[in-house]
């Protein structure tokens, strides 16, 4: 059986991807209308608007940002993977994160409008 399509809609702007050492503070500049943190034994990862990030921040800075309308039950099986493999199969990585009520895809802005393009082939509906 078919994944049902997903709903989603682009968030504007670009976005960061940010590597700060383990015992790094979070800084002020990571804010934004989205912003997520990450705490690892090896890395403070801090993903947040482009134009916050200081030029001697290690970071990659050409991500765009996909927002699935959720709310989505804890139990909900293949939503990620409804995403995911038509992207995979074009050639089109991602990075993914999960919140309480969400789940957000991040493309690289050079192929965001061919990441676009697969997810409505394959389903999925852009609102917004």
């Amino acid at each position: 059986m078919k994944p049902q399509g997903q709903r989603f809609r682009a968030l504007p702007d670009q976005y960061a991807v940010c590597r700060l050492s383990p015992d790094a503070v979070v800084p002020g500049w990571a804010s934004g209308p989205f912003v997520n943190l990450t705490f690892t034994d090896d890395e403070l990862a801090i993903i947040c608007p482009a134009e916050r990030v200081p030029a001697d921040v290690r970071a990659e800075r050409d991500w765009r940002v996909l927002k699935l309308v959720g709310p989505f039950p804890f139990t909900a099986t293949g939503v990620l993977a409804s995403l995911a493999t038509p992207l995979a199969r074009a050639g089109i990585s991602l990075l993914s994160i999960a919140t309480y009520d969400t789940d957000y895809c991040l493309v690289k802005a050079d192929v965001f409008e061919d990441a676009v393009d697969v997810l409505i082939a394959a389903g999925h509906t852009r609102i917004g």
